[in-house]
């Protein structure tokens, strides 16, 4: 089959250009409306919190601090529909000045017209996910602290009562109540247990956490160890450390949003250790995961829809496909919220539910592609 131009050579040079134009537009429009809206978010969010920070006296830099740390959180959240919106951007520039007519009428099929936008696409979902898998959980550490500091109502306290837990496959504690603001665990007790039967039981008045040692002090304490001739019975005033005790106070502390200030790699070993102690909070987290898997495959999905909506060219303009891009991109926002909300009542599979927003997207752009004009 003879080449378009007439030579390979000159055929693949005319697509690199090609592709690098395209490629070029679609990143630099992604980036300056990504940066214009991320600018106008963190504007209003400081003028809605500029009082907060008077009447707590926050230090300058710690506010500069928290706006660096707020704004990649924000941008890396809106990011599925800034690249949304800056495929129909592009795309339907390139169609109202029947550029994509051109490209199409000089023997480029559709396919071949797409690579640039989904290799665009690529690039931004493998930033983004590396952005939300470790780069914004270590600023969120400090931007979720900060909030709670400043901008929480109250003090939190650890309220639960009567708490049970395994800090190992054998091991059980329970702890009457929490002082998280002094970090002591009152009337608490460490058992291990084998099959059914009890091997030893350990019991204190309070545990206190001490910060230099990073270890936990006991007063009055007992150790009843369980034997076939009976039990040894050893008890005492204070001991620095308690066995070997997997418990720490940020199991007791605020653990909203806890789950953002995760990387991946902690957020895995976070799991597995609430799957040890048996904790019946762990579909936060793993919902969590799962989201960060999922985003970026909806920044390539959206291109592709995105680029299919726009490439023709429509009497009502730019401004009327750029409308239905910013109606589409809604209507998105509202099935992932309900999707979220849905996989964290626990009554459906969290990765199907969590899913489901790209999962009907990429329907519809099947559907959409098999009807175009091509």
């Amino acid at each position: 089959m003879e080449e378009p131009y007439g030579k390979k050579g000159h055929y693949s040079f005319i697509m690199r250009i090609l592709d690098r134009y395209i490629l070029f537009k679609f990143l630099t429009t992604f980036l300056f409306v990504l940066g214009v809206l991320v600018s106008i978010i963190l504007i209003i969010t400081f003028s809605e919190r500029n009082e907060n920070f008077i009447k707590n006296e926050v230090p300058t830099l710690e506010i500069l601090k928290y706006f660096l740390t707020y704004a990649p959180y924000i941008a890396n959240l809106i990011t599925p529909i800034i690249v949304f919106i800056a495929t129909v951007f592009v795309t339907s520039k390139l169609a109202s000045h029947t550029e994509i007519i051109a490209i199409l009428g000089g023997g480029v099929s559709y396919p071949r017209m797409l690579r640039p936008f989904l290799i665009g696409s690529v690039v931004i979902a493998i930033i983004s996910f590396a952005f939300t898998g470790w780069i914004i959980p270590e600023a969120n550490k400090f931007r979720v602290e900060f909030e709670q500091d400043y901008f929480s109502d109250q003090e939190f306290n650890f309220s639960e009562r009567d708490v049970h837990f395994k800090v190992s496959p054998t091991t059980y504690a329970y702890i009457s109540s929490y002082d998280s603001r002094r970090d002591i665990a009152y009337r608490f007790t460490l058992e291990e247990v084998e099959g059914t039967e009890v091997l030893w039981k350990f019991s204190s008045r309070q545990l206190k956490w001490d910060t230099i040692q990073s270890a936990w002090q006991t007063e009055d304490w007992s150790l009843r160890r369980f034997n076939d001739f009976g039990e040894d019975y050893t008890f005492g005033s204070n001991r620095d450390t308690v066995l070997n005790l997997n418990m720490y106070p940020q199991d007791f502390g605020n653990l909203n949003s806890f789950e953002q200030t995760l990387t991946i790699n902690e957020l895995n070993k976070y799991i597995e250790d609430l799957k040890m102690k048996g904790a019946d909070n762990i579909l936060i987290y793993r919902i969590e995961k799962y989201v960060r898997y999922m985003s970026p495959f909806s920044a390539i999905i959206l291109t592709f829809i995105g680029v299919i909506l726009s490439s023709r060219k429509t009497r009502g303009g730019v401004g009327f496909q750029i409308a239905l891009g910013f109606l589409i991109a809604f209507v998105y926002i509202i099935l992932f919220i309900a999707a979220k909300s849905n996989a964290e009542t626990g009554s459906n599979s969290p990765i199907l539910a969590v899913w489901i927003p790209n999962i009907i997207f990429s329907i519809i752009g099947v559907l959409l592609y098999r009807l175009v004009p091509k």
